[in-house]
C-alpha cells in the first residue's frame, strides 16, 4: 500500500462507530469488527483470537523488527440507569464539542486515535519496522480469557514485541498531564477458620473461630509491608470484609470468614505475599487448633517501565503538542499492562479519566483530535530513533 492509497482515518468518527456497538463486558456486538475493517484497510493482518466467549484481536503490518505495539480494549462497563444520562449512551451524540457515550474515555477513544494517528504515519511513508494492536474485551470483567490469554498464545508462537502502549485514560486534569509507567499488584485473599458450632452457655462443648479469626487479622493488619520502593507508594493491605453470619446470640458459629486485598509495590510478588499470609495463618492454626482454609487470587503481579528512550519519547511527543511534560506515574489500580509487561517495556498514555465509568462518560472532540496528534509523534519518534 503506497502512502497515496492510504486511507486517513478520522478519530472522531471511528470512536463514534465504536461507541454505536454496546459491547458491554462480555459482549462484542460488533466493536471487533468496525476496528478489524479500519485496521485492514491500512494494510494490517488482523487475527481474531477468541478465548472462551471472548473476542480478542491481534493485528500486525509489518514483519521487521522493532514492533511497536498498542494495546486496549473494547469491551465497556454498563451504563447504569440509562434514563439518567443526558445523551443516550450508545448512541455517540456530538454536542457543543463533546462526545457522550459509554467507552469516549475508557477507552474507545485512545483506540480511535491510535488508529488515526496510524493512518497519518502512513500516509506520509512507511515506517522502518512493525505496528501492532492487541486489543480486548475482556478487560472490565474479570480479565481471564482477554489480554492475559493472547499474550500467553504470542509467547508460545515467538511473536516479539519491543514496546507497547496502553490507551487508558491516564490523563488526570489535563490531556497529557500524567503517563503511568508502572503499576502495583493486586492481591485478594479469602479466610475461613473453622471451628465447633456450640451453646454460648458450654464453650468447653465448642470452638469459637471468631477470636481466632480476629487475632490473625489483627496481626495482618498490624504488620508495614514496606517502606515504599523507588516510584511506588508502601505496599497496603486492606480487609474488605469479615463475615460469620450468625443470627443467633446464644450460639457459638462454626465459621468465621475474611476476605482481604493488598495492593503492592514491587518489593513483592504475589507468590512472596501468598506465602506470608500462609504462613501467618500457620501460626495462628497451631496457636489455635483450629483449622485455618486460606484461597488466593494475585490478578497481576506490580511492574516497572525505568526511565529511558522509551518512555522519554512519549514524554517529549506530549510536550510537543499540548506544552506540558507528562508525569511518569506508578498511581492508581491496575491494567491489562499488568500482563503486557511479560513482553516488553509499556506505558499508558490516553485521554483524561474523570469520567470514566460515570454518567455522561464524556471526553471533548478537541482531546480526542490532539491525542491523535500526540500517538502520531509517539510513534514517528520511536521509529526515529531506532
Amino acid at each position: 500500500m503506497s502512502p497515496a492509497s492510504t486511507p486517513v482515518i478520522d478519530p472522531v468518527d471511528l470512536t463514534r462507530d465504536l461507541i454505536r456497538r454496546p459491547s458491554v463486558t462480555p459482549a462484542d456486538e460488533g466493536a471487533m469488527d468496525v476496528l478489524e475493517r479500519a485496521l485492514t484497510g491500512l494494510g494490517f493482518h488482523c487475527r481474531r483470537m477468541r478465548f472462551e466467549n471472548i473476542e480478542n484481536l491481534y493485528a500486525r503490518r509489518g514483519t521487521a523488527a522493532p514492533n511497536l505495539c498498542f494495546a486496549g480494549h473494547t469491551d465497556v462497563v454498563p451504563t447504569g440507569a440509562a434514563e439518567a444520562w443526558s445523551a443516550a449512551p450508545f448512541e455517540a451524540e456530538v454536542r457543543d464539542g463533546v462526545l457522550y457515550g459509554r467507552g469516549a474515555v475508557d477507552m474507545k477513544g485512545g483506540i480511535a486515535a491510535w488508529v488515526a494517528a496510524v493512518s497519518r504515519v502512513l500516509a506520509e511513508g512507511d515506517v522502518r519496522g512493525s505496528l501492532s494492536f492487541l486489543i480486548t474485551g475482556d478487560e472490565e470483567g474479570p480479565a481471564l480469557h482477554g489480554t492475559k490469554k493472547v499474550v500467553e498464545a504470542l509467547m508460545a508462537e515467538g511473536e516479539v514485541i519491543d514496546a507497547c502502549v496502553v490507551g487508558e485514560p491516564s490523563s488526570q486534569q489535563a490531556l497529557g498531564d500524567m503517563i503511568k509507567i508502572g503499576r502495583r499488584g493486586s492481591l485478594n485473599t479469602w479466610i475461613t477458620v473453622h471451628g465447633k458450632q456450640g451453646h454460648v452457655a458450654y464453650p468447653d462443648r465448642a470452638a469459637n473461630p471468631a477470636p481466632v479469626l480476629a487475632r490473625l487479622l489483627a496481626r495482618l493488619a498490624d504488620h508495614r509491608l514496606d517502606e515504599g520502593y523507588e516510584g511506588f507508594q508502601p505496599s497496603n493491605l486492606e480487609i474488605t470484609t469479615i463475615d460469620i453470619g450468625n443470627p443467633a446470640s446464644n450460639v457459638i458459629p462454626a465459621e468465621a470468614r475474611a476476605r482481604l486485598n493488598i495492593r503492592f509495590n514491587p518489593a513483592h510478588t504475589g507468590d512472596s505475599l501468598m506465602a506470608w499470609l500462609n504462613a501467618m495463618a500457620g501460626e495462628a492454626q497451631a496457636a489455635s487448633g483450629l483449622r485455618i482454609e486460606l484461597e488466593h487470587l494475585c490478578s497481576g503481579d506490580a511492574f516497572l517501565t525505568r526511565a529511558g528512550d522509551f518512555v522519554a519519547g512519549v514524554q517529549e511527543a506530549v510536550e510537543a503538542v499540548t506544552g506540558r511534560r507528562p508525569e511518569a506515574s506508578t498511581t492508581g489500580g491496575t491494567s491489562d499492562a499488568r500482563f503486557i509487561r511479560a513482553m516488553c517495556p509499556v506505558l499508558e498514555l490516553g485521554l483524561v479519566g474523570q469520567t470514566m465509568h460515570q454518567i455522561d462518560e464524556r471526553a471533548p472532540v478537541a482531546e480526542i483530535e490532539q491525542l491523535a496528534e500526540v500517538y502520531r509523534r509517539v510513534i514517528a519518534g520511536y521509529f526515529d530513533r531506532v
